[in-house]
């Protein structure tokens, strides 16, 4: 794809909500892509924001609309009335680099790829937590090569062809959609792209509560996947058996804690699954301290501790849900 005149139209989707603080970084970055302008169209689609984030919205030639949604309607709603042959899709709090598109776009020419994404950066690296976060997500995108079974709705491309044959992304997810949206289009034998020359900056959670209430969503729609699709609990390279594993063995050591009033042995197990349970917190945590060399990725211990119990908590309240539902 050399010259414009090859390039093809591209419609870039951003769905937000309450992003006030980071929707003008990220559609100022869109705006700046080294790409034609008449080949780039953007459409803003706000699931009903209480700040300023849709009149900042409206200071970008973007098409903007509210439209009371979730992340994947939204999608889906855009993708109705895109003009590109190519959707891509930006969180609302990330931002790209000039040549992130174009990086990407190469890619797509070949006929079995589906499509592309780029490495993820953190954008407030300045504070430990968020930047804490990002060593974490970086280090787990960072170990698939090439090929990848999915990939972070955060910043991806797609053949606008390929997403209407699967029928689009999974509305009855809010979360987790993403994942789902990979395993239906790989399934079909179709591949996805990371490619870590293009480089993606997400804003991570600022405060410990605003990352237990995110990971806590992730729970609730990650059991709900996995009973739809039992294989993905054996994980991938972003999601690996050792993370799927730590709830359980959260459960299970809370489960043989409260029968050790009945019986001390059962004590001792519970003190060795929290054992193992922070062997495993620990060992990451000391790695990715070294990989990055930031003494601060110790804190990765806690934001693994406060993952763990999100998820636990967030696959519990959705059991509760299933069990209302069917009674």
């Amino acid at each position: 794809m050399s010259g414009s005149r090859n390039l093809p139209m591209v419609s870039i989707i951003v769905s937000t909500l309450n992003n006030e603080g980071t929707i003008g970084e990220c559609l100022k970055s869109i705006f700046e892509l080294d790409y034609p302008q008449d080949l780039l169209e953007v459409i803003v689609v706000d699931g009903g924001s209480k700040d300023s984030t849709v009149t900042l919205a409206k200071n970008f030639p973007a098409k903007v609309m509210v439209k009371l949604s979730s992340a994947p309607e939204a999608y889906n709603y855009a993708l109705k009335i895109a003009k590109g042959d190519i959707i891509g899709i930006i969180d609302a709090d990330a931002k790209v680099e000039r040549s992130w598109l174009k990086k990407l776009i190469v890619h797509l020419s070949d006929p079995k790829v589906a499509g592309a994404s780029g490495t993820i950066k953190t954008w407030n690296r300045e504070r430990a937590l968020p930047r804490c976060i990002g060593y974490d997500i970086e280090y787990r995108y960072s170990r698939i090569k090439g090929e990848a079974k999915r990939a972070a709705t955060m910043n991806l491309l797609l053949k606008r062809n390929v997403l209407e044959e699967i029928g689009g992304f999974n509305e009855a997810l809010p979360t987790q959609y993403d994942t789902d949206l990979g395993v239906r289009i790989t399934s079909r034998g179709y591949k996805i792209i990371l490619d870590p020359s293009a480089k993606c900056y997400h804003f991570n959670r600022p405060t410990w509560r605003s990352y237990f209430k995110q990971q806590f969503q992730y729970g609730k729609n990650t059991l709900r996947l996995y009973l739809k699709i039992p294989r993905l609990i054996k994980g991938d390279a972003i999601t690996d058996f050792s993370m799927n594993i730590q709830p359980i063995l959260l459960f299970l050591s809370v489960i043989f804690a409260l029968l050790g009033f009945f019986n001390n042995l059962f004590w001792i197990i519970s003190a060795a699954l929290i054992f193992i349970l922070f062997g495993i917190f620990i060992f990451y945590a000391v790695k990715l301290a070294y990989i990055y060399k930031d003494v601060t990725a110790v804190m990765l211990i806690a934001v693994y501790l406060v993952r763990v119990v999100a998820w636990s908590i967030g696959g519990l309240a959705s059991i509760v849900m299933l069990l209302k539902s069917e009674a």
